[in-house]
């Protein structure tokens, strides 16, 4: 026990001061992704403090931050906003049934991570994942840029003249601050993105600049102020939203996007932060954490979560490794709500702006641009569609797509790698050996090497460098046979896989004549003749 503390000791300072500097990130994002799922900010500062404080503990990747999130804020829009034609206006019943719906989500996601299908995030291709993390990379950059804007009669407008420039200058000099401060090795006691966020805001605060800060942005976005109390219990949800068939069949299809977005950006952080680190996370246990976090959030008025890649990149970047920095993300983040409302709402957006420009700049995956005249063109073809559709549409879309086209382009490489060895015989039997994978692919081209009316009358067909993939090859080879005695011609196999065997012996008793199983196979033999190896180690003269 004392070596286990030993050895995470160490690093709490990092932890605690990384989990502080995600925290102060974590309050713009959350309020913003409110305001895009069109529900008051502190729903969402509630799902950044309790999907953050209990992935953190229970999840299977220490050091990854999750929260409220754009990719799940795009879907809820349209939730609560159908949810508020249902009831009367200013009823607010939208609410409720995202409360619901992220209830749902919670244990769809449980049962992914109960039937283990936490593992096929490994599937993913590497293509995918590089369009993966460019993608959301942009979409980062694009989302800060809102805040370049401000309000002017209820409509947002771009900045300009004095006040663009000094919005400007601040977030260059925040990313500059970020950039030359772990050269000259002075965020040894502090993270480099917590220095420029304090220093930007006491510079800001001294010199009385008229900025945006976390304060005025909230109040912008129709917001009363960060100041709120615990989350409460939402026992209205219960009395509002009736539990019945009509309700389930407009929830579900929600709840399940909403699920599918949360652990596939949840599972690709996971993969991503482990390759930071050098270090392997727990995929099942993180879906399982994130169901529970999300039934918690849904039932105490959050909007539910996922994994956030830039604030978990900020926390890797600033020394957090362990489940202390988003703990203490999570509960700085609710002290902030509760007691420091009024001094975090004076920090100046241009701070936190900067620190994320920095995330994107990290996240960007900037050798996709080295390699792509090194790699097949249908990879360059996968990094750019997952990429596009990242942004255009969401993280599930792009990432199935990507898959698809991936495993598509896979198929249709591995169909054209079949091939069959002719040889005659002595004794007039024509022998085919089949060579690369036979599955719904290659059929039509493990077909046309056969000539079944031209043939001589006894044909062997060898599968010592072929396997069997699926029905579909199955189906092939007995349709192959049927074909042959059709025309009155003996046929027999050999080197099947056992699997297929058992199959083939399924589905026709004719196969135990056909297929030939008392054969080596010609590719594994000894050295030697067993009989001359040494029977004991006293037999070797050393």
């Amino acid at each position: 026990m004392t070596e286990f503390i030993s050895k995470r000791l160490p690093n709490v300072k990092n932890d605690v001061l990384s989990g502080i500097t995600v925290a102060l990130a974590l309050v713009p994002e959350a309020v913003a992704f409110a305001f895009v799922a069109g529900v008051d900010p502190l729903v969402g500062l509630y799902a950044a403090f309790m999907v953050g404080l209990i992935t953190s503990i229970f999840g299977g990747r220490p050091g990854m931050i999750s929260g409220a999130t754009g990719a799940l804020a795009v879907v809820m829009v349209s939730l609560v906003a159908r949810g508020n034609d249902m009831g009367a206006p200013g009823e607010n019943l939208g609410l409720y049934y995202l409360f619901a719906t992220v209830i749902l989500m919670g244990f769809i996601q449980i049962m992914a991570g109960v039937l283990k299908l936490g593992k096929f995030v490994r599937l993913i291709p590497h293509p995918v994942m590089m369009g993966f993390v460019n993608g959301l990379a942009i979409v980062i950059f694009l989302s800060q840029l809102g805040m370049f804007k401000k309000s002017i009669g209820g409509e947002k407008v771009w900045l300009q003249g004095m006040e663009l420039y000094l919005m400007m200058g601040l977030v260059g000099l925040t990313m500059l601050m970020m950039w030359v401060l772990p050269k000259f090795k002075l965020t040894s006691k502090l993270p480099e993105a917590l220095l420029a966020i304090l220093t930007i805001s006491a510079i800001a605060i001294f010199f009385n600049f008229d900025v945006a800060t976390v304060g005025s942005f909230i109040r912008d976005g129709g917001g009363e102020g960060l100041k709120g109390g615990l989350p409460m219990f939402q026992i209205e949800m219960f009395s509002k939203v009736p539990f019945n068939w009509t309700t389930i069949k407009f929830i579900f299809p929600y709840a399940l996007i909403l699920a599918a977005i949360g652990l596939i950006e949840s599972l690709m952080t996971l993969n991503l932060i482990d390759e930071l680190t050098d270090t392997r996370g727990n995929g099942n246990k993180e879906c399982v954490a994130q169901g529970s976090a999300n039934i918690i959030t849904g039932l105490f008025g959050g909007m539910g979560g996922c994994a956030m890649i830039g604030q978990s990149i900020i926390n890797i970047k600033s020394g957090g490794r362990g489940r202390l920095s988003g703990i203490v993300a999570a509960l700085t983040l609710l002290a902030f709500i509760l007691f420091a409302s009024s001094y975090i709402e004076q920090v100046p957006i241009a701070a936190l702006v900067g620190v994320m420009f920095m995330v994107v700049v990290g996240t960007f995956a900037w050798s996709s641009f080295r390699i792509l005249n090194k790699v097949p063109r249908s990879d360059v073809f996968v990094i750019i569609l997952v990429s596009a559709l990242t942004v255009i549409f969401d993280l599930a879309i792009a990432v199935f797509a990507g898959v698809i086209v991936s495993a598509l382009v896979f198929s249709w490489e591995n169909a054209k790698r079949i091939r069959a060895r002719k040889r005659v015989r002595e004794d007039g039997t024509k022998v085919y050996e089949i060579w690369g994978p036979l599955f719904f692919g290659s059929i039509s081209a493990f077909n046309e090497k056969f000539d079944a009316k031209n043939d001589p009358d006894h044909i062997e067909i060898d599968f010592v460098e072929s396997r069997i993939s699926d029905h579909s090859a199955l189906e092939a080879i007995l349709n192959l046979v049927k074909k042959y005695e059709t025309e009155n011609k003996t046929i027999h196999l050999k080197h099947l896989s056992e699997e297929c065997k058992a199959l083939l012996y399924k589905s026709d008793p004719r196969f135990h004549e056909i297929i030939i199983n008392d054969i080596d196979d010609p590719r594994y033999h000894l050295a030697a003749n067993p009989e001359e190896f040494p029977k004991s180690l006293s037999e070797y003269h050393l």
